[in-house]
């Protein structure tokens, strides 16, 4: 069983992190937590801000209360500030905020309000230190990151295929795109950690086609792998059916019954990973609470669809699938940069 201990390997670990996100001498840095958030993570971001010589400051709030019988979980959509809006101008003022709220600030209503307020936000994912340790922040991740994000904006339409029998077509043209390596550049304001990710939310009107989620795919919210194959059907951006005869997609068809809520069903991002770190059977080495799965959006060659709130949509939910799956083929209008789970092309 692995101890959440405060190991000096971990504190510097976030004091390197810290440093590559521009945190210097006498900068003053929200850590942003809440009574659930794993306190290791909130104690780690102490010590090595004050190794740095910041001045940390903790903004924390209790827990929001279970409003409905339905757990949340892997959402990015994090509530704990709901009821605190008065917050958010001094949030925004420190010079990093340090986000490890239990469920991330990064689809959070709030967190364009912070955004439009000048606050920068570095969210590290609720995780065992060990995963942030194997799945560090790196600049050798930033040149494929940002050749991604370069790819994307040219593009019109994005295609997903495999042999399986995927096929999805989503417009990307105009689409609000987010990677990264992990840290923030001077001119970000958002970043989490693991990374290495590129991905775009699309617009409304923008996605269709089938989704077939093969034996060794991810669930993430369930932090489990697909035993069992299920298929969805997308229409003008929400799934419409979940096929399938095993226990994966009963699961996943009661989870969103559950909410009772249309938008639960929309595309919330698409996109692929390029971390050659991040390990596809790491779901298999810890146990649930141990880990939130980040690292599994992240693999490199991979490709994820999510569902749930997509913010440039104006959806909000706090359903959320995230959906990392395997040898899938990727092209950006007749461009390939994904065939059947490697990178290629440019992001060879």
């Amino acid at each position: 069983m692995l101890q959440e201990n405060l190991e000096s390997k971990w504190i510097d670990c976030f004091e390197k992190s810290f440093s590559l996100s521009g945190v210097s001498r006498g900068d003053l840095v929200a850590i942003l937590c809440e009574s659930q958030s794993r306190p290791i993570l909130s104690q780690l971001s102490e010590h090595a801000l004050l190794r740095l010589g910041a001045r940390p400051v903790y903004f924390k709030v209790p827990s929001q209360p279970i409003t409905d019988s339905m757990l949340v979980r892997s959402t990015g959509a994090s509530n704990a500030l709901e009821g605190y809006e008065k917050l958010l101008p001094a949030l925004a003022a420190c010079d990093l905020i340090v986000d490890v709220t239990v469920e991330g600030m990064l689809h959070s209503k709030e967190l364009q309000t912070l955004v439009k307020q000048g606050g920068r936000l570095l969210m590290i994912s609720n995780e065992h230190p060990e995963v942030l340790e194997r799945c560090m922040p790196d600049p050798a991740l930033k040149p494929k990151v940002d050749k991604s994000l370069e790819l994307m904006s040219r593009a019109t339409v994005m295609t997903v295929t495999s042999a399986a029998g995927t096929n999805l077509s989503a417009k990307i043209k105009d689409a609000p795109l987010r990677g990264g390596a992990g840290y923030l550049t001077s001119e970000d304001q958002i970043a989490y950690w693991p990374a290495g990710l590129a991905l775009f939310f699309p617009l409304a009107h923008s996605v269709n086609g089938i989704v077939i989620l093969e034996p060794g795919d991810v669930n993430l919210t369930f932090k489990k792998y697909f035993e069992t194959r299920v298929t969805l059907q997308i229409e003008d951006d929400f799934v419409v059916s979940i096929e399938g005869s095993g226990l994966d997609a009963d699961l996943m068809r009661m989870y969103y019954e559950g909410w009772s809520d249309s938008k639960a069903y929309a595309i919330s991002h698409l996109g692929w990973g390029l971390n050659p770190r991040a390990r596809w059977e790491a779901l298999m080495m810890y146990d649930k609470g141990q880990v939130n799965g980040t690292e599994l959006r992240a693999i490199a060659g991979s490709f994820l669809i999510s569902t749930g709130a997509n913010e440039f949509a104006n959806r909000y939910t706090n359903c959320h699938f995230d959906l990392p799956m395997r040898n899938c083929s990727v092209k950006l209008d007749d461009l390939e940069v994904i065939n059947e789970g490697r990178l290629v092309g440019p992001l060879s």
